[in-house]
């Protein structure tokens, strides 16, 4: 592996590892108005990245004409939110305000589920920077590319340790170990990575399968997960801002570096 594709396999983290950083300097609760700008942000950046550094490059894959140039982008799609909704209904995790389980689990729903809800968000962006490094090492997708995509995981992983790593610190947990917890939620993208790197590296014909799969997955994770939680409530509206500046932003990363 090239200096730049093992920097690439780590950006996300890195970029999860400072979001989680920021308990030490928090003072107080995030603000709910300003942690639906950020889960906003986090959807934009992921749906724009499934269209510009996955979907795309999938439909690219085949000449013009070519009935696979939008039956395997819309089958891996599909392929993927079918595996995400059997992986909810196989391992199903608590959301941030799901009350059904009672005091007595109070305790278990805001550290373990939570840490391994997170964990589970995590694993479809991990797999999406590893196809696209597959694609760069195969000469379909070029550096670039691959770049401006866990760059704009990382933009999007910096708010989210933010918001993992802050709930736990309210809760009364040091905020060392908040901060530690919040960044091994982020371990999994690494290793997500080599994992779809090395399946890709066996069956290089798979893809374009595998790109439009890793948008199937992350476009799945911003409509159960991040969506819904971002417009509970009042302020709705900061989701919907949060949500256009993450899109743009990664739009014009995609494009720039593209």
């Amino acid at each position: 592996m090239t200096p730049l594709v093992v920097l690439s396999l780590f950006i996300p983290l890195i970029g999860t590892t400072l979001g989680s950083a920021m308990v030490f300097f928090l003072k107080k609760e995030i603000h709910p108005k300003f942690k639906k700008i950020l889960m906003g942000f986090a959807s934009g950046v992921m749906i724009a990245a499934s269209i510009w550094s996955l979907l795309q490059p999938a439909i690219q894959s085949f000449d013009k004409g070519d009935f696979r140039m939008w039956l395997v982008p819309a089958g891996g799609f599909l392929l993927g939110i079918g595996f995400m909704l059997l992986l909810d209904y196989l391992i199903p995790h608590i959301h941030s305000n799901n009350q059904e389980e009672g005091v007595k689990h109070h305790r278990l729903s805001k550290t373990t589920k939570m840490m391994f809800a997170v964990t589970l968000h995590n694993i479809p962006e991990g797999l999406a920077v590893g196809v696209v490094i597959a694609g760069m090492m195969h000469g379909n997708l070029n550096e670039h590319a691959m770049l401006a995509l866990s760059i704009g995981i990382a933009i999007q992983n910096f708010p989210e340790g933010i918001i993992v790593s802050a709930p736990l610190k309210e809760e009364g947990m040091p905020k060392w170990k908040a901060f530690l917890l919040g960044s091994m939620s982020g371990v999994v993208e690494p290793i997500a990575s080599l994992i779809a790197i090395g399946l890709t590296a066996l069956i290089t014909a798979v893809l374009p399968y595998t790109l439009a799969f890793a948008a199937g997955v992350m476009i799945y994770v911003v409509v159960e997960e991040l969506i819904p939680e971002a417009n509970e409530g009042a302020h709705s509206n900061l989701a919907t801002i949060g949500l256009a500046i993450g899109f743009v932003v990664m739009m014009i990363l995609d494009i720039a570096l593209g």
